[in-house]
């Protein structure tokens, strides 16, 4: 049996999109024929990074580049989901992750848009490939239509609409869902959730607290139609949770990775746009990926690394 090193720990409870993937890496390795360990030893075949930065639950890549060079047979897996664009905050994480890919035998980023964003400011690592993140097989519940809300004559239904996200970074899209949430006011054929960390600014929009699981998946289900105004995302989570509710799920232009997963037959370029749409009520299903559990995601790891192998 091989050993595989994953520099990062699980964590209970709600928690950001990387820790569900922390978990179906260890919840995984045994079938797939792998030890999976948090702390290094002497006989470590693989090293998954999922981030190169130190923090209480892992190992940084200073300690990982200098196991390596003790250990030259071990093999460096570096799974990609970050970049400093979709924060606007920072500078330090694209170099941070450039060096890690000196030493990596394969890159796995979690969108195509992410890695088109790296390689076009130099990236070290040849062998490269992407696989999307996926979701629980119990946040899998296929949402039915009202069709009271399609009406276009008539009595019609309010549409929900929904967005949710842990972060309360400005660049997740409050500036469009400010703007929902004024439009709602005066609009009563719509009403607007935010799940999630809000910036304090809502006056018309139910908020709910950070949700996760099942308890997130049951809030998306009663819903009708997602909203994402996210900037710049790499491969977002929630997308892939309100995919996995069949929720039609519209984007921001600039949405990064978010633009392929729902596919460019669901994406808006303005609040204009964004409200001729929902105007419309021509809600299509979206023609992006298909969503997968993160137990599938993480057997295609599994066979990523024993190819490198």
């Amino acid at each position: 049996m091989k050993k595989l090193l994953i520099n990062r720990r699980p964590v209970d409870g709600p928690w950001g999109g990387g820790n569900h993937f922390v978990r179906a890496i260890f919840e995984n390795g045994l079938r797939n024929g792998f030890e999976v360990v948090s702390e290094l030893g002497h006989d470590i075949d693989a090293i998954l990074v999922m981030d190169p930065r130190y923090d209480e639950l892992g190992i940084s890549i200073n300690e990982i580049a200098a196991y390596k060079a003790a250990h030259p047979h071990t093999k460096i897996i570096h799974r990609v989901n970050e970049c400093d664009r979709r924060k606007g905050e920072t500078n330090q994480i694209d170099p941070l992750l450039r060096g890690t890919s000196r030493i990596s035998d394969l890159s796995i980023f979690i969108s195509f848009w992410l890695e088109e964003h790296h390689r076009s400011m130099s990236w070290f690592c040849d062998n490269s490939l992407v696989i999307y993140n996926g979701t629980h097989k119990s946040n899998i519940k296929p949402h039915k239509m009202n069709k009271g809300i399609l009406a276009l004559g008539g009595v019609q239904d309010p549409v929900r609409l929904v967005t949710h996200h842990w972060s309360n970074n400005k660049l997740k899209g409050f500036d469009i869902y400010d703007k929902l949430d004024a439009w709602v006011k005066n609009n009563d054929r719509f009403t607007f959730t935010y799940i999630g960390r809000d910036r304090g600014t809502f006056k018309n929009t139910r908020v709910i607290q950070p949700k996760f699981g099942s308890e997130l998946t049951e809030v998306l289900y009663n819903n009708d139609v997602y909203i994402s105004a996210s900037r710049w995302d790499p491969g977002p989570n929630h997308i892939v949770e309100s995919l996995a509710c069949v929720l039609p799920t519209f984007v921001h232009v600039d949405g990064g990775g978010a633009v392929e997963m729902a596919g460019w037959d669901h994406v808006y370029r303005s609040f204009e746009e964004l409200v001729s749409i929902l105007e419309t009520r021509n809600y299509s299903q979206n023609a992006g990926i298909d969503v997968r559990t993160w137990s599938d995601v993480a057997d295609d790891y599994f066979n990523a690394i024993k190819s490198v192998l």
